[in-house]
């Protein structure tokens, strides 16, 4: 992992679309804290987290993985500290309400 720029007592934040493994997420937010970041949360759309990802992200020094629930959370995501799932279910219930009633859909996102 390379660090570009200074995190040292930067509060830190990773975004990504999909995380599997959790590997690399784990392995940037370590790199970030060894360069001196106070802290690193990271937010993801989509959290696949299959095999050992839950365990690897509950036992990992990020202080919250932020993921929506585009894939059902399993029982461990839920009973992991440091995961918050959040719902898109209004925000999808509403683009097709907008795409029915032939409506702008982006202007949900200005």
């Amino acid at each position: 992992m390379n660090i570009i720029g200074d995190v040292r007592g930067k509060d830190c934040l990773l975004i990504d679309d999909i995380v599997d493994s959790g590997g690399t997420l784990c392995n940037a937010a370590d790199a970030l804290l060894a360069n001196g970041a106070t802290s690193v949360t990271a937010y993801i759309t989509h959290g696949v987290l299959s095999g050992g990802a839950v365990a690897r992200i509950a036992s990992s020094q990020l202080k919250e993985l932020v993921t929506t629930d585009s894939i059902q959370p399993t029982s461990g995501v839920e009973a992991a500290h440091n995961i918050r799932v959040v719902s898109i279910a209004d925000l999808i219930g509403e683009a097709i309400s907008r795409t029915a009633t032939e409506e702008s859909v982006s202007s949900l996102f200005d």
